[in-house]
């Protein structure tokens, strides 16, 4: 099972064809990672294209435990020379937390512990 970051749903989004095959794996959205893609997408597409969006993929968005949000905080402060988005460390430690893999287009996390680096 895969945890998605935010770069690999816009990726899907933009119809990658090297991640639009994730739409037909298993996988989970934390739900601050779906609100940092929300974000994105109302920013530069509008209202309309991030209630589409945040409608197809509601059903893999998964709450985090205020515990979680903590490790992750500290995970980012803790490697804060790799300058690590938080929506990023919530979805890493998110996923290690539920044995998940991560998969994501950062850097900072390619050689890292359950991850799937997917760069364009």
């Amino acid at each position: 099972m895969l945890c998605l970051d935010t770069y690999a749903i816009m990726e899907i989004k933009q119809e990658n064809p090297k991640f639009v095959h994730l739409l037909n794996e298993k996988f989970e959205l934390p739900d601050p990672v779906m609100a940092e893609f929300y974000s994105v997408l109302y920013r530069e597409k509008g209202v309309s294209e991030a209630d589409y969006w945040h409608d197809r993929l509601k059903h893999h968005c998964k709450s985090v435990s205020r515990e979680i949000l903590i490790k992750a905080l500290k995970y980012r402060i803790d490697n804060k020379k790799e300058d690590l988005s938080i929506f990023d460390c919530i979805g890493y430690v998110y996923a290690l937390e539920n044995n998940l893999k991560f998969v994501t287009g950062d850097k900072a996390f390619k050689d890292k512990e359950n991850v799937i680096f997917m760069g364009k």
